[in-house]
């Protein structure tokens, strides 16, 4: 029997964007091998033509970007797909009260850096939470 927590990470599908390409690099290998099916952007656009193409249950954005930044996407994300879990990350802390008043609903939090180990299990967490 396929265990809740192996399905999740088996049937997932995760849009990483981020615009240092080793980070983005590195951070969709990991995932890979944890299971997870990854996508990859360098940018906001990437990012929203890449979810034309292929729906995605998690987005992964880096908070610092040029052109439209993390939040921007973030709200952009929550209009165009309300159900997807958003993750912002960046190596700027983000406290949840500063969060909540950024006003984007629903959307975590995860400080950079973070132990890969650590950060799937906060994605297995938070795709339980997803209702496609």
């Amino acid at each position: 029997m396929i265990q809740q927590q192996e399905l999740y990470s088996v049937s997932s599908r995760i849009l990483i964007v981020d615009d240092e390409p080793n980070q983005c690099r590195s951070l969709a290998i990991g995932l890979r091998l944890e299971g997870f099916e990854v996508y990859e952007a360098l940018d906001a656009e990437q990012a929203l033509n890449q979810l034309e193409e292929t729906p995605v249950h998690l987005a992964i954005v880096d908070l610092m970007m040029p052109h439209i930044n993390g939040l921007e996407l973030a709200r952009r994300l929550r209009f165009l797909h309300p159900k997807m879990a958003i993750v912002l990350t960046s190596a700027y802390h983000l406290s949840e009260r500063q969060l909540a008043r950024l006003d984007l609903g629903a959307v975590a939090f995860l400080p950079k850096p973070y132990c890969l180990d650590e950060l799937a299990v906060f994605l297995k967490h938070k795709l339980e939470q997803v209702v496609i």
